[in-house]
């Protein structure tokens, strides 16, 4: 219960007491005092269950409310989320295919210096000159 609900509380109760002891105090018949004490009864309860009405009314407006923002905010989550994945998929996938072509450029530089080097060694052994 919130700190304002109590304090409404305490007040209703207080004004419920200080009518009742001022009609008690007051010069009235007996059927008149109780008739008074009845009516003042009344409009508490009266007052009460309306104030009961309005709480409920803008408790379900609140939660509902509410709710709405969540499921709002939840669905913008998943939405940037999963953009974010997308994303990180697609970074992923170039920087693979960049390593991929990297190794490829160094495996075709190492074939084409092999050959080099086994032709000229293949020059040198049909020109007779010693090999290193």
């Amino acid at each position: 219960m919130s700190e304002s609900s109590n304090k409404i509380t305490y007040f209703l109760a207080g004004a419920s007491i200080g009518a009742l002891v001022a009609l008690l105090f007051a010069p009235k018949s007996g059927r008149e005092l109780r008739g008074d004490i009845s009516d003042a009864t009344r409009r508490g309860i009266d007052y009460t269950t309306e104030n009961a009405k309005a709480l409920g009314e803008k408790a379900s407006h609140l939660y509902t409310s509410g709710r709405e923002k969540t499921s709002e905010l939840y669905a913008l989550s998943k939405e940037k989320a999963s953009h974010l994945l997308e994303s990180g998929r697609g970074l992923l996938d170039e920087q693979r295919d960049r390593v991929a072509a990297a190794i490829e450029a160094g495996k075709q530089a190492y074939r084409e210096k092999k050959a080099e080097a086994l032709a000229i060694d293949n020059k040198e052994a049909a020109d007779g000159e010693p090999t290193a």
